[in-house]
């Protein structure tokens, strides 16, 4: 019998635009985010908590790539004005920093981002695991992390694959750790260091003193979309000599940045009373099976010690094609079984061409 709740990976990043549509433009042809899963212009009226206690309309979209690894939701507010942070982000800072996106070759993928002219930090360089990996800016000054990884579903043209995890700014540590490790599943310790390191000074306070951990699971995550999510880490940064800064505070969640980090999971239920347990209750909870038009599924929102937002989404529904009626739908299945091959390999048929 399976014990719930199942995790089955990174389902996405939240992205926070002031232009939907050109910031996807942008991820389809630099980091290959081109499978539509869905896209829709409503009202978000459950996140009132971060949205100053007023729901307000937002155009979304949820794009993927099929090398694997979590997704992004491109996220605009049509509503108001999103609204940056009215201070430079540094390195340490508090909440979610950056993004990782896993790479077949780490070199071949920094040498064709700059021949596109992608904003890249710096050279390629060596993160205390002795990995390769290089830092880029977006469009809006977003910054992610190239890491290398083993880890793929299909081969598609793209270097890059999808999500891989993200760079977090902590407070405590240890607490940290415990959260990630007891609510997540991020129970390995990759590497646990601290000092100045040659690889972070590209960027904005990246020369000061850091404790690092890098975090991944030991066991393979598990569920419908597990083989496709795939593996992924946490890295854990902790800066000393500056006092950091919340990333958003005084902003909405959906300003410009990244807004989430969201983890598809089966059994919604047993994860509410295991974060309850552990201290982190549910702050948003769509109670029952929301439906963006195209996807449904119930999410709910928990902070991490330093009020990070993290997501939870129990899918129920995905288009794939939407035209002749072809939905995957998920409720009743045994909530450890992968979905089969064929079926996500299908989502190629929501691919979005420039």
């Amino acid at each position: 019998m399976s014990q719930l709740p199942v995790i089955s990976g990174i389902q996405q990043i939240g992205i926070g635009n002031p232009y939907v549509h050109e910031a996807w433009k942008w991820y389809r042809i630099h980091l290959g985010m081109d499978i539509r899963i869905f896209e829709e212009a409503a009202e978000a009226n459950l996140m009132l908590p971060y949205t100053g206690g007023q729901p307000h309309k937002r155009h979304a979209v949820l794009a993927i790539n099929l090398n694997g690894g979590g997704g992004f939701e491109i996220w605009q507010y049509t509503s108001r004005k999103p609204v940056a942070a009215d201070f430079p982000i540094q390195f340490g800072d508090l909440g979610i920093y950056g993004c990782k996106i896993k790479s077949r070759d780490v070199q071949a993928t920094y040498n064709q981002m700059k021949k596109s002219g992608v904003e890249v930090l710096g050279d390629v360089s060596t993160d205390p695991a002795g990995r390769l990996h290089f830092f880029l800016r977006d469009l809006y000054g977003n910054v992610f992390e190239v890491v290398p990884s083993d880890n793929w579903y299909t081969r598609q043209r793209a270097l890059t694959g999808g999500a891989y995890g993200t760079i977090m700014g902590v407070t405590d540590l240890d607490r940290s750790i415990r959260f990630y490790k007891e609510i997540l599943g991020y129970d390995q310790v990759i590497y646990d260091v601290q000092g100045r390191f040659d690889d972070l000074q590209v960027l904005p306070g990246g020369n000061t003193e850091v404790r690092r951990v890098l975090l991944t699971h030991s066991d393979d995550r598990k569920g419908p979309f597990s083989r496709m999510l795939g593996r992924s880490e946490i890295e854990l940064v902790s800066i000393s000599g500056r006092t950091p800064r919340k990333i958003f505070e005084n902003r909405f969640w959906g300003d410009l940045g990244f807004i989430h980090l969201c983890f598809d999971i089966v059994g919604m239920q047993a994860m509410e009373e295991k974060c309850r347990k552990l201290g982190h209750p549910f702050t948003v909870n769509s109670a029952e099976s929301f439906d963006m038009g195209e996807a449904a599924g119930h999410f709910t929102y928990i902070e991490d010690p330093d009020g990070a937002l993290i997501e939870f989404v129990e899918t129920h529904k995905v288009p794939v094609l939407k035209k002749l009626g072809w939905y995957i739908h998920l409720k009743d299945r045994d909530p450890e079984k992968p979905l089969p091959d064929w079926m996500l390999k299908a989502l190629r048929f929501n691919r979005k061409s420039d």
